[in-house]
């Protein structure tokens, strides 16, 4: 049979002993051989299951020695489970098995404790063993005593009671009990009495009672538990100015009153010399040292003893404040240090005394170092405050919240110099202080904290079933203003408000701005995303602080305290990462893809799915069917393009719409749809900068409407899309636009796409308009072989506000008409071949094109061959066409007045003072073309037209475009200021980039589609913004950045005049034109030209107006006045010669 051992539970004594007989019997009873009985207790007693071991480990882990134990029976308990562990393969390093021994300890033996580890880089088991038992022999002993200083702390309970009553009851019983001829005295080695007895030692402390450094001290303080204290040596020498560094004391002590900087008189506990002297704490203050170095340190909590001789540094308590004691190799110096900064040092003296390198401040007086210097206390001196006041230190506060809400945290961060996705600026966070969960919410303005408060509030009472008790927040607006004091007085909420400019007074939440912030930065650049995803980012970093394991809730996390629940982490994810999000059925062809790649964004509340960021449609989805490759993160492309960050739709996968929808003819039944076309991103403005080319830029970068067929498709309004595609197909087809043919051998055929437009709501019965039009690629047509001639019908601005004007002056009626596909009404003189427009291709005719026998959209003819048919019409019914102006058509009527028609392209503008004639000529262009009654004009070309019939006035503006330009470029939210242009604007060629590095940072500024988006509202309604435009549009070609600077300023006084129009008002019947020219002298700091500017008004409102450098430099400020008078008599000679003319208006004041 082996030797193995197992364990069998141990009669304790207690109880009865036949019941535990029975209870191991119970086990072997029933066996018969030994080696069966052998086996039965093995399996019983020692399996080696995980069972098993996970029981040794929590009684190992969980062992713990109450005060009354003995200490030896602890230590035999413990080596006990060690072994068990050993036998069953569970290997525990010695260095561990230490630590674990002395956390098994109780609160008394601190002091040996840290007298065990101090100075020791490692330990083990077999000295901390030793030293144990060595240590509760002696107490067992009760050999308290020594020949040198010991220093115990005890509690006012053992107040009066001798050294060798401090034992327990137990161990005095035991010591009573032993035969005296066993005992052996540890002092001089003899039998028959115990070290406190002996008489050797008796005499020696008799000899040294006469105030001798020898005395054993006891320190009594009210708050101390019983407990025993390590021992320190003292040499014989006289310490009295000196200050000993000792492991063993709880206090620093001081005999000296004159060393305290602050003092406090006490009378909260005493100290017990060996002879049983009760030496008295008489208070408490500070005293300050000079160290070493020179610095001058601040000892606080010293004990004022004046009994005792020497002065204690506590090792304990300087531990406990975070200054660890550090002993040299050669273990000749000891220092304090914190971190990398080293507080004291101390040098070993005879007898291993560690003292003190310094000397008290107050010593300096005494030492004579202070010559001609008395000692005294200073009286309060203003000056000095007023020459030395700092700010108040501040102390780390501590909040004894006892449940969730009780306080709240909150502060704003903001704004940023970039919108979100959803176009915030600013976020809002709330912080519970019981938890530490800290919410987010995302703001566009920062009056909006109060509305999200509200929301927050509703959430976490209902969630919780607790209320909110104390709000802590700076002093901002969004926290002071009265609706939210009185919300919050009415609902009880305590309001904590910090002093002006003393952030430090909120630090939770500023603190957690930071956090929140740098997380954030650190999840966008590691996914490689742009700016516009901060949002994304600090969501994200919010969920995961919020579950992340915090030290100031002992190791667990927010999420868990918050809920009472444990927290799932299955659901993490890299951010930025690849994934693949499913497509459904129903939203695919066939043959295409069943996923999408997109980037993970983080997670959207209140949905079991994840949140992604679809690259190819900009927008983002939401799914829960997806496959995440973490292996691999998106980095961001160097060749970075500008887009609209505005407003995206948010998808959810699970609820997507069909991309189909709208009613079909059975000629378009057949079609089918692609959606795989690839999206072009690169949205950039001609290479040739005309005015024609910007505007139009302007108008087409400036929407949120579809740029694809795949975006329309995919779209939340693609029902609608489709509707509008159909109507536009049912119209070609209609007039028979094109017909399907086989491509000619040697013909090139060119490309067609699809616009969208979203016009805005006109009247409530219309509401908002969907159009789609087909366009040909017309930039692909040679001219001579495509094409010979090209025009655009097209109204002068300068026309339309002088019409306007009239209506206001004169009281006409004003509507509106549009053309129906108005370039399908020309016919083509040139064999033109197009592919077959995307989406309705025709199924088995894929090979044909369409031979376009009438003109479409794109087509470099189109206008010209729609305004020839147009000009015949107006030509044939009697109109005239203005000979300035070819898109104007005015008709005399029987009773004097007149009717005027105003072309743009395919929008008609007619004014005349008898309805009647109004609606005559709305039939007869009915009759001829498809056309559209759109009523009383309301908006043309972007210009919004409001009037007042009763007072005959007639404002003219572009409110909405302004705001939409305002937001497009981030300047929604800029600070307005008064003037176009500052007088310290001053713009030249000097101020371009002169190095790469300038260049290519001011070619990620979109200053081009800026100025286009500034030239056609100063073209339209602002005459205000005349002279700033031309400033900025000299330096298209090459921006620095003054006049980016520039155009930012002409952003801001847009932001304070949005509202600004025209006014046009009503004067006698023959209104008289205005004009206003001048100049300025070599106001160009480039080449010295001077710059003119003019502006003619009609009925009280500007109808034209200029400001442009002159062509040639004026050598004299009379040559610049007469060409700046020479360039407005043109202007006038156009309107008398032109508008006049039909007018009866023949006379311009200029």
């Amino acid at each position: 049979m082996s030797g193995a051992k197992f364990e069998v539970a141990k009669f304790d004594g207690q109880g009865n002993f036949g019941l535990w007989q029975t209870r191991v019997m119970y086990h072997v009873m029933h066996l018969s051989s030994p080696d069966e009985i052998w086996r039965k207790l093995e399996s019983q007693f020692m399996s080696k299951s995980l069972t098993t071991k996970l029981y040794l480990k929590q009684r190992l882990y969980g062992l713990k020695m109450q005060d009354d134990h003995d200490l030896a029976q602890h230590v035999n308990v413990f080596n006990q489970i060690v072994s068990d562990l050993a036998r069953l393969d569970v290997k525990i390093e010695d260095e561990d098995r230490a630590m674990i021994l002395l956390c098994s300890l109780p609160s008394s033996y601190e002091h040996m404790v840290t007298t065990l580890t101090y100075g020791k880089e490692t330990i083990n088991v077999e000295e901390i063993t030793a030293a144990l038992l060595a240590h509760n022999q002696r107490k067992q002993n009760a050999g308290e005593s020594s020949q040198v200083d010991s220093l115990y702390v005890k509690g006012n309970r053992d107040r009066g009671r001798k050294p060798e009553n401090a034992g327990s009851g137990k161990r005095n019983s035991i010591s009573k009990s032993r035969d005296k001829k066993t005992i052996h005295c540890y002092k001089c080695k003899e039998a028959g009495h115990m070290k406190r007895d002996c008489p050797k030692l008796k005499k020696q402390t008799d000899e040294k009672r006469d105030g001798s450094s020898k005395s054993v001290n006891v320190v009594e303080d009210d708050t101390s538990d019983c407990s025993e204290g390590d021992m320190l040596s003292i040499s014989t020498t006289q310490l009295t100015d000196a200050w000993i560094l000792d492991s063993g004391c709880s206090y620093h002590i001081t005999p000296n009153r004159e060393w305290f900087s602050t003092y406090m008189p006490v009378n909260s506990g005493s100290v017990y010399l060996g002879d049983d002297r009760c030496c008295n704490i008489v208070g408490i203050g500070d005293v300050r040292i000079k160290m070493h170095d020179g610095s001058v340190r601040t000892l606080s909590g010293v004990r004022h003893i004046p009994d005792l001789k020497k002065n204690l540094i506590s090792l304990g308590t300087l531990h406990k404040n975070g200054f660890i004691p550090k002993a040299d190799e050669d273990r000749e110096t000891i220092r304090i240090v914190k971190g990398a900064l080293t507080v004291m040092k101390g040098k070993m003296t005879a007898g291993n005394i560690y003292r003190l390198l310094g000397s008290t401040v107050a010593e300096l007086h005494k030492r004579n170092l202070l010559h001609g210097v008395k000692s005294c206390k200073l009286d309060f001196c203003k000056y000095c405050v007023l020459g030395k006041q700092t700010k108040v230190r501040f102390k780390t506060a501590k909040h004894t919240t006892q449940g969730i809400l009780d306080y709240v945290h909150s502060d704003v961060w903001g704004p940023s110099t970039t919108s979100s996705l959803g176009g915030s600026r600013y976020y809002v966070t709330f912080i519970d202080d019981f938890s530490w969960k800290v919410w987010v919410y995302f703001l566009k303005q920062k009056s909006e904290v109060f509305e999200k408060f509200k929301l927050w509030k509703a959430e976490v009472e209902n969630q919780t079933g607790r209320k909110i008790k104390c709000l802590r927040s700076d002093n901002g607006t969004e926290y002071t203003d009265s609706q939210f004091l009185q919300f919050c007085k009415e609902h009880g909420i305590q309001r904590h408000f910090t002093v002006r400019k003393t952030p430090q007074q909120n630090g939770v939440a500023e603190r957690m701005n930071r956090s929140l912030n740098e997380r954030a930065r650190c999840l966008r650049l590691n996914a490689g995303l742009p700016k516009h995803f901060w949002a994304e980012a600090v969501n994200m970093a919010c969920y995961l602080i919020n579950r992340s394991p915090r030290a100031s809730l002992a190791g667990k996390v927010a999420e868990e305290v918050w809920t009472g629940h444990d927290v799932s982490f299955d659901n993490l994810r890299i951010f930025g990462c690849p994934a693949y999000v499913h497509v459904p059925a129903d939203e695919r062809s066939k043959l295409d893809a069943k996923s999408k790649e997109c980037i993970f964004l983080g997670y959207k509340k209140g949905v079991k799915g994840f949140k992604f960021w679809d690259p190819v449609a900009k927008k983002v989805v939401i799914s829960r069917d997806v496959v995440f490759d973490e292996q691999s993160m998106l980095q961001q492309k160097q060749d970075t393009t500008v887009v609209d960050f505005e407003q995206f739709p948010v998808e959810k996968s699970e609820t997507s719409q069909p991309t189909s929808g709208g009613s079909t003819t059975d000629y378009l039944q057949d079609y089918s749809l692609a959606r795989d076309r690839v999206r072009r991103t690169n949205i950039k403005p001609p290479n040739r900068l005309g005015f024609e080319d910007l505007v139009s830029f302007a108008l087409i970068v400036s929407s949120d409407d579809p740029v694809t067929f795949h975006d329309a498709v995919t779209s939340q309004e693609n029902d609608k899309w489709m509707a509008a595609m159909v109507e536009e197909m049912e119209s070609l087809n209609h007039n028979r636009t094109w017909e399907l043919v086989p491509l000619p051998e040697g013909k090139k055929p060119i490309g067609c796409k699809w616009v969208y437009k979203k016009k805005p709501i006109v009247t409530e019965k219309e509401g908002e308009k969907f159009k789609a039009r087909l366009v040909a690629k017309g930039f692909s047509q040679q001219k001579g072989v495509d094409y010979d001639e090209i025009f655009s019908p097209v109204v002068r601005h300068t026309s339309i506000r002088a019409v306007l004007a009239l209506v206001a002056s004169w009281d006409l009626h004003l509507e509106q008409m549009d053309v129906k596909t108005v370039f399908l009404h020309g016919d083509l003189e040139e064999q033109i071949y197009m592919r077959q427009p995307e989406g309705f291709t025709h199924p088995g005719n894929e090979h044909l094109v369409c031979r376009l026998k009438k003109s479409l959209y794109g087509l470099k003819q189109s206008p010209r061959q729609w305004y020839k048919r147009f000009d015949s019409y107006m030509i044939k019914i009697g109109y005239n066409r203005c000979e300035y102006d070819c898109c104007v058509y005015v008709k005399s009527l029987d009773d004097g007045s007149f009717i005027f028609l105003l072309l743009y392209v395919d929008d008609m503008l007619i004014a005349a003072k008898n309805m009647d004639d109004v609606i005559g000529l709305k039939t007869l262009l009915s009759q001829e073309f498809d056309m559209k009654d759109l009523g009383a004009a309301k908006k043309i070309l972007g210009m919004e037209i409001c009037r007042d019939r009763d007072s005959r006035k007639l404002r003219l503006s572009q409110r909405g475009y302004v705001e939409k330009m305002l937001e497009r470029f981030t300047m929604s939210s800029a600070k307005p200021v008064s003037t176009p242009l500052a007088n310290h604007f001053k713009l030249s060629s000097e101020q371009c980039p002169k190095t790469d590095k300038e260049a290519e940072d001011m070619a990620k500024v979109p200053y081009s589609n800026a100025v286009g988006c500034l030239m056609y509202a100063m073209v339209c309604t602002r005459p205000d913004l005349a002279h700033a435009v031309s400033q900025v549009c000299k330096y298209m070609s090459k921006p620095g950045k003054q006049h980016w600077d520039a155009v930012k300023w002409i952003f801001r006084y847009l932001k304070g005049t949005v509202g600004h129009g025209i006014v046009f008002g009503s004067q006698r019947d023959n209104p008289l034109v205005v004009g206003y020219v001048d100049s300025d002298y070599a106001g160009d700091l480039d080449n010295r030209r001077s710059t003119t500017g003019y502006v003619f008004t009609l009925g009280g409102g500007p109808i034209c107006w200029k400001s442009t450098v002159q062509s040639v430099v004026a050598l004299s400020t009379t040559e610049a006045e007469y060409m700046a008078a020479a360039e407005a008599a043109k202007e006038a000679l156009w309107f008398s010669e032109g508008v006049g003319c039909s007018t009866r208006w023949s006379s311009v004041a200029l």
